[in-house]
């Protein structure tokens, strides 16, 4: 809604959306007053993917259409965070590769309609930012305080983004509508949301932890069904249950084996 007209621009939405993420997630911990925020080395390399994600999946999709995008993004996640997992020697079996190969392929068909030939540049933009998310979702694995942890990591990205909006000044607009977009994206599916996501992965495998994560696109057509009156489709119907069904078999196949 905030990048597809012209209510903001990708640099504004993104600094807006890493900064009411880092404003909100403060003001929660200094009302909650439970932990102190701590700034270690490791905030820096985990902000600055939390970074990299945010600008280049904006930039991305200035030149990508929906479907081209979300491919790209999260069949570079999930290499990004299979390839983490066999490093650190855990090596799917045979049925979790089984589950990933089912649910990727429940991905395409979901998005087949709106795939199309990607610019060079936006699939680049496209390949880093789930490549970023990826590391930043392994790194979060280790993560002790996940709402301090979080925090922290939105915190320390205000340099860049303080950087990178003075080189983009004379591109920069934004509507209040842009604003109040980029502001609630921000604050309430980054800020909290990645909270959460921090709290999850802390009993999730990376192989799982991975593969859930295509339950995203499922979700986003559902929610489409709900709050934008679209149509419950066969090709939704079954690509879900590819999607979910993959997952299932990617949760128990470790357990299994």
């Amino acid at each position: 809604m905030a990048l597809g007209g012209s209510n903001i621009d990708a640099i504004s939405f993104s600094a807006i959306r890493l900064a009411s993420g880092a404003i909100t997630l403060f003001i929660f911990i200094t009302v909650s007053r439970k932990h102190a925020l701590s700034y270690k080395r490791k905030n820096w390399i985990s902000a600055t993917m939390l970074f990299l994600y945010v600008v280049a999946f904006s930039l991305a999709y200035l030149s990508l259409d929906a479907g081209t995008g979300a491919l790209i993004l999260f069949g570079a996640v999930q290499m990004t965070m299979v390839f983490g997992a066999i490093r650190s020697g855990e090596t799917p079996g045979g049925v979790e590769w089984l589950g990933i190969a089912i649910a990727l392929a429940g991905l395409v068909y979901l998005l087949l309609p709106g795939l199309s030939a990607p610019s060079p540049a936006g699939a680049s933009l496209m390949l880093a930012s789930g490549m970023a998310w990826g590391i930043y979702s392994l790194r979060g694995r280790q993560a002790e305080q996940p709402l301090e942890d979080t925090a922290a990591n939105f915190i320390t990205t205000l340099p860049m983004i303080a950087v990178i909006s003075l080189v983009s000044i004379p591109w920069m607009h934004a509507s209040t509508e842009g604003i109040v977009l980029a502001v609630v994206s921000g604050a309430l599916a980054s800020g909290a949301g990645y909270v959460i996501w921090y709290m999850a992965l802390s009993g999730l495998t990376t192989t799982r932890a991975a593969v859930v994560q295509l339950s995203v696109p499922v979700l986003t057509a559902l929610g489409g069904v709900a709050f934008l009156a679209e149509i419950i489709s066969g090709r939704l119907i079954l690509s879900s249950v590819m999607i979910l069904g993959g997952i299932w078999l990617t949760i128990i196949g470790h357990s299994a084996e």
